[in-house]
């Protein structure tokens, strides 16, 4: 799990439209894409989280910049509105509902935008709305009117809560090797086609191919996996950079790997409705990922 945090902005509308990866009307409604959130206003709008518009959740954050009295932010014009997003590792499971939202409630503890047992926390919510990916979306004023206190340094604070989730929940973790990243497994094997047989029948063909296709698709040891994980942390290292074209060519990469992951879905439908791919031969056991020669770096 690694965490990214976004510039601050002045309008909760920016990080909402990044986390939704889409263009969204403000009348429409957010659904589940919301798993978790600060004790909602109900002057703002009525009904649960999964009910509330895109406007309303704009409203929502944007209120305590109104509040008296304003305490500013680090300089005088400081934007208020914070985003966080974490990613997962592509090996990792499908998470539940549930998981997602423990693990917005305690990014947002440690980020200091909910302290516990603290009335006056800041707004938040957390949005799943990506694969993998988990939006962290707040207003810095809290509801005292005062500005947050988060810990310093703050990167740190939330890449040492990750690790804890990713031993908490099972989850792949990011720097398994003494703080080096974790880079993607290639396959065991290159995959090939079965060799056709006289007088085999077309269900076992079908059958064949299926299992091909889900080897090339599958998130563990499969090849497009591979090139997926190698694109995302890519994608991660040039966000980090200070300069202009980092974050505009990591974006595009963001969008090469979510193309990557639909063609893998894509493969598993295809051989799911191949005559025959119930008889598909079970996966081949995963063979051990040899560990690599140990690297001295020099300061």
């Amino acid at each position: 799990m690694i965490p990214y945090i976004h510039e601050t902005e002045f309008f909760p509308s920016i990080p909402l439209s990044a986390a939704l990866d889409r263009p969204i009307a403000e009348q429409n409604v957010l659904g589940d894409l919301v798993v978790a959130s600060a004790p909602l206003d109900p002057t703002v709008a009525e009904g649960s989280p999964q009910e509330w518009t895109f406007a309303e959740w704009e409203e929502y954050l944007i209120a305590p910049q109104s509040l008296a009295p304003y305490a500013a932010g680090p300089n005088a014009n400081a934007p208020e509105i914070f985003h966080l997003v974490v990613r997962l590792h592509p090996a990792d499971r499908e998470l539940r509902r549930s998981e997602w939202a423990e693990i917005a409630q305690r990014l947002s503890r440690v980020a200091g935008l909910a302290p516990a047992g603290d009335e006056q926390a800041c707004r938040w919510v957390a949005l799943q709305a990506r694969p993998s990916r988990l939006n962290v979306i707040a207003n810095l004023v809290r509801g005292d009117g005062v500005w947050a206190r988060q810990p310093y340094p703050l990167v740190r604070a939330l890449v040492e809560e990750c690790r804890r989730i990713e031993a908490d929940l099972g989850l792949v973790p990011a720097q398994p090797q003494g703080g080096r990243p974790l880079t993607a497994r290639l396959p065991a094997e290159r995959i090939a086609l079965p060799k056709p047989v006289a007088g085999q029948s077309p269900p076992a063909v079908a059958a064949q191919l299926a299992t091909v296709m889900c080897q090339l698709a599958d998130e563990t040891n499969g090849p497009i996996a591979s090139v997926r994980g190698l694109v995302e942390q890519a994608a991660y290292r040039l966000e980090s950079l200070p300069h202009a074209y980092g974050p505009e060519a990591g974006h595009r990469l963001e969008w090469i790997a979510r193309r990557l992951y639909g063609i893998q879905q894509d493969l598993k439908a295809t051989a799911a409705n191949l005559p025959g791919a119930n008889q598909r031969a079970a996966p081949a056991p995963r063979m051990p990922t040899p560990q690599p020669a140990p690297t001295r770096h020099s300061r």
